[in-house]
């Protein structure tokens, strides 16, 4: 044995007594130690010094047998779920304490899967019964699968009979203050307008009237509309939507640039162009003029309450008013200020063609009037579709701001480089950041060292005789080390957020 040990060199040595050694990272310390641990007779005369270059992983497909999983860990819930136990089956097994993934949980308890499986045989007799039963409650389950939407039904026709009991307090706030407050301002506002200037047109049969009772009434549609996204873009995040529902509000505001193309400005054109083909004699215009004066001040009153919380809101966020709007940070905002912006121009398109054609007595600077209102929603909503689409698209964030992120996770010590970053705006002022990070293992293993006795560990090296010794010693080490590098990525996950409160989700994956 001996001449065959002198004839190989060491490391190769090493790797034909102890094959699970191959490829890991404690090769060197264990090639060190039995060399430390052999015969004078079997020492080599020249030891080459480690290399300790790049370390790349190799994808090797291996089988991992009974051998491999027996010291597994699982948690309750899948000892019940996998192996039909009960919780009260699993109290006379071996508990083992781990840390837990999550900031706000602590540490849970796992069991051996060896434990759990043994277990299991002894409460059902046999695999072939473990079987059946597994099958039995999968029958179920699948029963229950197709029985869930009628179970919805039910507690939905339940609800509507006693009433909804959640608390409605929330969306009343939203509507008293910031977007909510000014969409609520426009809805009363224009649709009082349009039933004034829907008077209007039926007493002077004007086509510019026309055009403006209808933007008034599709300006109140699509306000109503927003307010509706509004109230949906506040509910709690669920199982099914775990990012919440903040896009409502893009949704909406989308969908309502649609309804201004279609109602307002289709409308508007069809008024004006039938105007010119088969012109009408226009009745007195004092009425409307005075209606029109009094649509200018209160869509004027409506704009200035949307220019000032777009002022406000981007001052909040060190935005210039331009970017704020033309970035559709606050949606709902945008499209009222939009909205009011192009009355308030309408208005004036549309007492302007009127004046026209009392001044010379022709029918066609009226419709002419129609065609421009028609022409001014077309251009807003073409604006309101783009800017609500790009943000439904899922858009990056400020170039600054995502260095600003990018710098903090490169200055910390455990952190050797960071890859693949991507930080997407999720609406109302909501980031999800994500991130690609290559960890440092020596400062992480001394992370972990120094939570450690090294005399234990040290004694615990010279206590070992067999390679299945040597391997529980390494597994045993190896997983504290990747627990310690859990634990560092939840530390940075939450000073992340910590320093970034518009940071609601962070993904950061391990090179």
């Amino acid at each position: 044995m001996s001449s065959r040990i002198q004839c190989v060199p060491p490391g190769l040595a090493t790797e034909r007594m102890f094959p699970c050694l191959a490829h890991r990272p404690w090769q060197v310390l264990c090639r060190v130690y039995l060399l430390q641990r052999a015969p004078l007779s079997q020492r080599p005369s020249k030891i080459a010094k480690p290399c300790f270059g790049e370390i790349r992983a190799v994808l090797k497909k291996r089988e991992y047998g009974a051998k491999y999983t027996q010291n597994n860990f699982i948690t309750a819930v899948r000892a019940m779920n996998e192996f039909c136990l009960k919780l009260s089956d699993l109290e006379q097994l071996r508990k083992i304490c781990r840390r837990s993934p999550h900031d706000d949980t602590e540490a849970f308890t796992v069991f051996l899967r060896s434990d759990v499986e043994a277990k299991a045989l002894a409460v059902w007799g046999s695999q072939e019964a473990l079987a059946r039963e597994r099958n039995l409650r999968k029958e179920v389950e699948r029963e229950y699968q197709e029985n869930i939407f009628r179970n919805q039904k039910l507690l939905k026709e339940y609800k509507d009979f006693w009433g909804n009991t959640e608390p409605r307090s929330r969306k009343r706030v939203t509507f008293l203050q910031g977007p909510g407050k000014v969409v609520m301002v426009a809805i009363c506002i224009n649709g009082l307008n349009f039933f004034f200037k829907l008077l209007a047109w039926v007493y002077t049969g004007s086509a510019s009237m026309f055009s403006e009772a209808i933007h008034s009434l599709a300006d109140t549609c699509n306000q109503a509309l927003l307010a509706l996204g509004i109230s949906q873009s506040v509910r709690n995040p669920d199982a099914i939507h775990p990012y919440g529902f903040s896009n409502m509000r893009y949704i909406a505001s989308l969908i309502s640039g649609v309804g201004i193309f279609m109602m307002g400005a289709g409308l508007s054109w069809y008024h004006g162009i039938m105007g010119l083909l088969h012109p009408q004699p226009i009745e007195s215009l004092l009425w409307a003029y005075c209606i029109l004066a009094g649509s200018l001040v209160s869509e004027g009153a409506t704009l200035l309450v949307a220019i000032n919380e777009i002022k406000k809101s981007s001052r909040k966020q060190g935005l210039s008013f331009y970017e704020y709007v033309m970035q559709s940070r606050d949606p709902s905002t945008n499209v009222v200020l939009l909205e009011d912006a192009a009355a308030v121009v309408g208005v004036v398109l549309a007492a302007g063609c009127m004046g026209l054609t009392s001044l010379t007595g022709n029918p066609y600077y009226d419709s002419l009037g129609s065609l421009g209102v028609g022409t001014l929603l077309g251009t807003v909503s073409a604006f309101l579709i783009y800017t609500n689409t790009e943000a439904l698209l899922g858009r990056s964030i400020q170039a600054e701001h995502v260095q600003k992120l990018t710098e903090f996770l490169e200055n910390d010590p455990a952190v050797r480089a960071i890859h693949d970053v991507k930080a997407t705006d999720m609406g109302l002022s909501k980031v999800r950041f994500k991130a690609e990070v290559d960890f440092d293992g020596r400062v992480v293993t001394c992370s972990y060292l120094e939570k450690q006795d090294i005399e234990q560990i040290l004694n615990d090296i010279q206590q070992v005789k067999t390679p299945e010794e040597l391997e529980n010693f390494m597994l045993k080490h190896g997983e504290n080390i990747i627990d310690t590098l859990g634990a560092e990525v939840d530390r940075l996950e939450k000073e992340l957020k910590q320093r970034n409160p518009e940071v609601r989700h962070v993904d950061l994956e391990i090179l």
